[in-house]
């Protein structure tokens, strides 16, 4: 387990700069899918990226990176416009070529200070992403914020903020690997992008009436917080769990061999997650406890989702059970329901989110009793070479997937201080709590009995 230890450096910043495409664009407004503008995506995003010093390449790393920056958004020029709110709270992008954010700096600090391969979260984060000073709305802002920060090592810290309304994990890294191969001295990407958002449409009957929903979504209930469930962030405690083959085998080993067989990575962790958090938390027996699961479409049988296409591509379903339920059950329980939840998840199913959000209004997803996880350990982020080579750490700047804190995680890729590969999750919990989390995860990350079949 990791947590952000005291930390304190000096950063000295130049002012942020406005990055405009490096070549004319097109001016145009191009809406976004009914995917990308429902409410619980109106909200920014950090990544963050270390570097250590590069054997042999003394180049500054800010000039090359803002160059291939200016020369990427000739590809993708929607980012380096503006959002604007159009009739029904639809959400396009205004094509104005204005540009995205840069800062430049400078810290007195090192790379091994940051013990930065275990993941979040990261001491003194807004140090190394500044909030430029209104820029952190979602309408008429920058899409994008970068800033990149030379350590006094030699290495260097990227950070970037994107507007989770315009691309999903998959969108955001396609973007940034463009960025890396212009910066290594490619021409042009590799992956042209595709805009296409009109795939992810709610479907039309006839020319103006629209089909209705064809499932009950409940990840979109209007639901009462009635017990103060949502938590103010200063109440929280930041703590990342490192999950590796002998955490996840030894999750397993409580599971039915049937279904230690069958169920995946994520649907192990998760279930275990769901019950342990509900454990901590302690509520009355009644209560019903969420448990939502980003599904990503692409890839998927049958799929409508292009390659080069980096808009949301992800539904989000929900697996329902009360408090009483799921503590009476094995962990077993939790994860069949997780498996059920996640396995329903189709094109048909993203059509039917998007036919939700245009009926209703774009709502955001219900958060009361809800836990949100997001599984971004393949989408290739810790692959990425901007020309200093593979980063220690490439991946969410924060624990929280959404903007609510306590309410989601990431699961996340990493290698530990002894060289093992495995996922970091990063938990955000009432500090009462996460004692008692801590207690019923390492119950579970005990063996139940010998080593038994572990899908990996």
């Amino acid at each position: 387990m990791a947590s952000s230890s005291a930390l304190e450096f000096t950063v000295r910043r130049k002012l942020a700069v406005l990055v405009p495409p490096a070549a004319p664009t097109p001016r145009e407004l191009k809406r976004l899918s009914d995917i990308d503008d429902q409410d619980g995506l109106r909200f920014q995003v950090p990544i963050i990226h270390f570097f250590r010093q590069h054997d042999g390449w003394d180049d500054d790393p800010a000039p090359v990176l803002r160059g291939a920056i200016a020369a990427v958004l000739v590809h993708y020029y929607p980012f380096a416009g503006r959002l604007r709110e159009l009739e029904g709270r639809k959400l396009a992008v205004d094509c104005t070529g204005e540009g995205v954010l840069f800062v430049e700096a400078d810290a007195d600090v090192r790379l091994d200070q940051f013990d930065a391969a275990l993941g979040p979260p990261f001491p003194c984060l807004d140090e190394l992403l500044f909030d430029v000073p209104g820029s952190c709305g979602i309408l008429d802002c920058p899409l994008l914020l970068f800033q990149v920060t030379r350590l006094a090592c030699g290495g260097f810290v990227m950070a970037v903020r994107v507007q989770h309304t315009m691309a999903d994990a998959a969108g955001m890294v396609q973007l940034l690997g463009a960025i890396a191969e212009l910066a290594r001295g490619a021409p042009a990407p590799t992956v042209q992008p595709v805009w296409g958002r009109e795939l992810l449409q709610a479907p039309l009957l006839n020319d103006d009436v629209l089909l209705p929903p064809r499932f009950a979504h409940r990840e979109y209930d209007d639901v009462m917080d009635m017990n103060d469930a949502i938590v103010p962030f200063e109440f929280m405690v930041h703590r990342s769990f490192f999950i590796g083959w002998r955490e996840i085998s030894a999750i397993r080993s409580h599971l039915p061999p049937a279904l230690s067989h069958e169920a995946t990575n994520f649907e192990v962790i998760t279930g275990c997650l769901w019950r342990c958090r509900t454990t901590a938390l302690a509520p009355h027996a009644d209560e019903e406890m969420r448990m939502i699961c980003t599904v990503n479409i692409r890839g998927k049988k049958d799929t409508i989702i292009p390659v080069g296409y980096y808009g949301n591509a992800f539904a989000s379903p929900v697996a329902i059970s009360t408090a009483g339920d799921l503590l009476a059950n094995p962990v077993s329980y939790a994860v069949e329901l997780v498996m059920k939840a996640k396995r329903q998840v189709d094109v048909e199913y993203i059509l039917s989110v998007a036919a939700l959000m245009a009926q209703r209004g774009r709502p955001h997803f219900a958060v009361a009793r809800a836990y949100l996880v997001s599984d971004v350990t393949n989408v290739g982020i810790r692959d990425l070479d901007f020309g200093w080579g593979k980063p220690v750490y490439a991946g969410p700047a924060n624990g929280g997937v959404v903007a609510l804190p306590g309410i989601g995680s990431f699961f996340i890729a990493v290698r530990n201080a002894t060289g093992e590969e495995g996922i970091t999750v990063p938990v955000c919990m009432p500090g009462p709590t996460m004692d008692k989390f801590v207690n019923e995860m390492g119950k579970l990350m005990r063996p139940a009995l010998a080593d038994t079949f572990s899908k990996m």
